[in-house]
């Protein structure tokens, strides 16, 4: 498996096309056993993973033991996304970047296929209004948390 923290997994073309390609039913088949072997075996023996994607706690693991729905309000992510490609010298336009995060949320809500949407049974973490730091701590304790039945629908 290649370097899954490669800068070239972020790259705005790759983001783009990865709802796109996701919607194909053939595709997500091809996929969703290698997902759920990498998520059973990690690389290098782990004990655990975790898996980052739109439809990881309701079609891919849905028996997985915690789930967290990350959600944001369109134009915190669109900022955020802006950021991180400025920072990283690519040259956007803030505008643009909210209407692709808007359609590529759009589509992959009403895809045919694994649908957008948090799973019954997710944590709901909204980090509209949370720095980096915040979110992680919040992730770590609902993690070891565990799973409370009360706790879980945000």
């Amino acid at each position: 498996m290649g370097d899954l923290e490669a800068p070239e997994l972020r790259d705005e073309e790759v983001t783009r096309w990865a709802s796109v390609v996701a919607a194909q039913s053939a595709v997500r088949l091809v996929l969703l056993d290698f997902q759920r072997d990498f998520a059973k075996s990690p690389p290098g023996g782990a004990g655990g993973a975790v898996l980052d994607g739109r439809d990881i706690g309701t079609v891919v693991l849905p028996d997985a033991d915690i789930k967290l729905f990350v959600t944001a309000s369109a134009e915190v992510r669109a900022e955020r996304r802006f950021r991180e490609l400025r920072d990283r010298g690519v040259g956007s336009i803030r505008s643009l970047v909210l209407h692709q995060m808007r359609e590529r949320d759009e589509r992959d809500r009403h895809r045919e296929v694994a649908p957008l949407k948090p799973a019954e049974d997710a944590f709901l973490l909204d980090t509209t209004n949370m720095s980096a730091s915040v979110v992680f701590d919040a992730a770590c304790q609902l993690v070891i948390s565990g799973p409370v039945e009360t706790a879980r629908k945000g």
